[in-house]
């Protein structure tokens, strides 16, 4: 660590810690009270291993963990981003009490360099693992296999992920902020809050908040993902995207967009326009609210021949002309199951409620809004012209009560059986104390505003 004097800002004067540009063993960065750590540029966790557990290339600095102590707050600018490399892990949790903070360096300073329109501001969490990926940037390559890597977007220097691992680590990420992500790498290419290439069932993720993102909100890429506990505010492109195979459950979702700002809430690809690639990607969400404020083509994006379930499932339209809530492209991503296919059919909904001007629209290639309607309405408690009775955005009223929720352990033993629909009924305290409130959504009892930094 580096000792680079200090800043100031809207909470006040800090030291300033600057973090290598790898860490080459196990480290911790402790909290101090008033003190910050700051990213210079890329920061890498260890080397990377390579896409199998006894290959670490030749390098020393392979298994090393990174820990972060509860009410650090790190933050960065421009191109820096913090990247987990393969074979090695962070240990980043906090306490719904005192979360861990990534955000920039303007959120610091505060006062007119922040806003609740602020984005874009520096890179983001990116974490890379063993787990199997499709896409390969291999020429033949298998995908699904060791010889199937991916390379993180943007990243000048080599950051690559994929394996054969299913059950690999990247480490355990809790009651964490990321905020202000989203920085331009090269060309079209710029991270999200948190990116997951590859990462394996061993990594733990719960209570995971990305707020104005300038890219998508969370995107995963291939591997598994499971987490329950996850907030999308305000990111200008997708709120989740999920794809090149990924197997994902996500339980206590909200997502929630600025004003007519963002793309889909959900997208969803598998095959990346190859006819029947494997893995299939196979995303499961439960209880979640999408609150859509951007008059776009549609809340949900499923396509590219996917597995999909979304249950327990409230969506909104606030947009100023009216977005439909449900589209689904491509004919194979409504065909039945084909178990040569690592497929187990076309999407699921069950006690989804659509509470918008359009439910469903045509997709391409020949998919139709009645093909749609026609999956929507195969499924259980399903409601197309709900009408919702929300408080603070996203607590659940009388309507969204009323609906009979879905058991969502008969699509996985990860989920809980809430016994309700959305994110939250009153009286849940579940969101409140890690996040921070903004203009688009207040979740109260919490560490402040967004565009302030904690104090403790």
């Amino acid at each position: 660590m580096i000792d680079e004097g200090t800043i100031t800002g809207d909470t006040g004067e800090y030291r300033v810690c600057t973090m290598p540009a790898r860490f080459t063993s196990s480290s911790t960065l402790p909290y101090i009270a008033g003190v910050l750590y700051r990213m210079n540029g890329r920061v890498d966790v260890g080397s990377d291993g390579g896409p199998t557990p006894d290959n670490t290339d030749g390098l020393d600095d392979t298994n090393v963990e990174l820990t972060i102590e509860p009410g650090v707050i790190i933050y960065a600018s421009g191109s820096s981003f913090l990247m987990v490399n393969r074979g090695n892990t962070i240990q980043a949790n906090g306490t719904a009490t005192r979360p861990i903070i990534f955000t920039s360096r303007d959120n610091v300073i505060g006062g007119s360099f922040i806003s609740d329109d602020s984005s874009g501001q520096w890179g983001g969490v990116v974490l890379g693992g063993r787990a199997p990926v499709t896409d390969c940037i291999a020429p033949g390559a298998t995908p699904g296999t060791i010889a199937c890597e991916r390379q993180v977007e943007g990243a000048a220097a080599p950051a690559v992920f994929g394996g054969a691992t299913a059950n690999d680590s990247s480490g355990s990420m809790s009651f964490v902020q990321i905020r202000y992500s989203g920085f331009v790498l090269s060309g079209d290419n710029e991270l999200q809050s948190l990116t997951t290439g590859g990462t394996g069932t061993g990594t733990n993720f719960e209570n995971i908040m990305s707020y104005n993102s300038s890219d998508d909100g969370v995107e995963f890429f291939g591997g598994f993902v499971n987490m329950k506990g996850l907030v999308v505010v305000g990111a200008e492109d997708d709120s989740i995207d999920t794809d090149t195979g990924v197997k994902t459950n996500l339980q206590y979702v909200v997502a929630v967009q600025r004003q007519e700002v963002g793309d889909t809430i959900i997208e969803a690809d598998s095959n990346n326009g190859l006819q029947d690639q494997t893995p299939r990607q196979n995303t499961q969400i439960s209880n979640a609210t999408f609150i859509q404020r951007k008059t776009d083509d549609q809340v949900v994006r499923i396509r590219g021949g996917t597995d999909y379930a979304l249950v327990n499932t409230v969506i909104v339209d606030n947009s100023t002309n009216g977005t439909a809530c449900l589209r689904i492209d491509l004919p194979e991503t409504l065909r039945a199951a084909d178990a040569n296919l690592d497929d187990v059919g076309p999407p699921r909904f069950e006690s989804l409620v659509l509470d918008c001007a359009t439910d469903f629209r045509d997709g391409s290639s020949g998919t139709t809004a009645a093909q749609v309607q026609a999956e929507f309405d195969a499924g259980s408690n399903n409601n197309a012209s709900f009408t919702n009775t929300l408080t603070m955005t996203y607590i659940n009223g009388a309507n969204e009560d009323a609906v009979v929720a879905f058991d969502p352990t008969s699509l996985s033993s990860f989920f809980e059986n809430a016994g309700f629909i959305g994110a939250a009924r009153a009286g849940d305290t579940r969101f409140e104390g890690w996040t921070c409130d903004s203009a688009a959504i207040t979740f109260s009892n919490n560490v402040g505003a967004c565009t302030s930094l904690p104090v403790y």
